[in-house]
């Protein structure tokens, strides 16, 4: 927490069926909190003048042969306001009139940012990692993870299941690897104007939309960043949840504080707000807590 750890803690089991301990260097795929990773890569290109927020897609992807490629922009893409539903379908509204949460989206980002560097989606966040110590950070093709733990879900009789498709999703949108350690270091990098600088911070905590959220009910988007209204100077961050992982990753400004909460065992899947019961509680009380 802040620039140095409080608490770090892991409970229960990395592989149920052999009782392995967790510790708390295990891996975990990090879900949502994968965005703001995206995010920061395509906000890097920004700074150095390579992409334009307000670009088309048409002027990187001339291959997609939709006239949708000459409405939506960067910008719509990272906050979900685009409207693409499927590469071969018209938009579901006009950019900007709506919001509507995208992993598709976030794939058009790491295809902009290869054609735009010329290097690998894979490539562009390894260097990112390696280059600011995130050591135990890692895209899932790069295969140097060595302490992923298992995920499980539970079923409707009330077992835990190993699941195998925790990594189907894209991965910008929400398959990044990661430790608790190394996502704490992210926070303290990414809200000192470490990754990105402070202008472009601003412009990732600024509300874009909102959102209907299964935790939150309702919930402003930035840039890869969440957080309720007038709170992006409170409580700020992501929830990730990909098939047996269920993850917060928060930062608190006024107490310059980071909470992290990695699961691997994901439960009451018919609502989400017991699923993440945990975290928000957890939430609160780092929320409420005087700097």
């Amino acid at each position: 927490m802040g620039t140095g750890t409080v608490y770090n803690k892991a409970f229960g089991y990395s592989d149920l069926g052999q009782k392995t301990i967790l510790e708390p260097d295990d891996q975990f795929v990090i879900g949502s909190i994968s965005k703001q990773i995206t995010a920061v890569l395509v906000l890097k290109e920004y700074e150095k003048g390579n992409i334009g927020l307000q670009d088309k897609i048409s002027k990187y992807l001339p291959e997609i042969n939709q006239e949708w490629t000459q409405k939506v922009s960067i910008h719509q893409l990272l906050t979900h306001t685009h409207g693409i539903v499927e590469l071969n379908k018209a938009l579901e509204f006009e950019p900007s009139t709506q919001f509507h949460y995208s992993q598709l989206g976030y794939e058009l980002l790491a295809q902009i940012l290869q054609k735009v560097t010329e290097k690998s989606f894979q490539a562009l966040s390894t260097d990112l990692f390696t280059g600011n110590g995130l050591s135990n950070t890692h895209h899932p093709d790069d295969k140097n993870y060595k302490k992923l733990v298992n995920g499980y879900e539970e079923m409707e009789n009330g077992e835990m299941e190993h699941v195998t498709n925790s990594l189907e999703n894209f991965v910008t949108a929400g398959s990044f690897i990661s430790i608790a350690e190394d996502l704490n270091k992210w926070n303290v990098l990414l809200y000192s104007g470490k990754l990105v600088n402070e202008k472009t911070l601003e412009l990732m905590k600024t509300r874009y939309a909102t959102r209907e959220h299964p935790v939150f009910d309702q919930i402003e988007y930035g840039d890869g960043l969440l957080f309720n209204d007038g709170e992006n100077n409170t409580q700020i961050g992501a929830f990730g949840y990909t098939p047996g992982f269920v993850s917060a990753c928060y930062h608190y400004p006024k107490s310059n504080t980071n909470l992290i909460v990695l699961e691997n065992t994901a439960r009451s899947l018919a609502d989400f707000k017991l699923t993440f019961q945990v975290h928000t509680q957890l939430m609160e009380l780092v929320k409420n807590e005087e700097p």
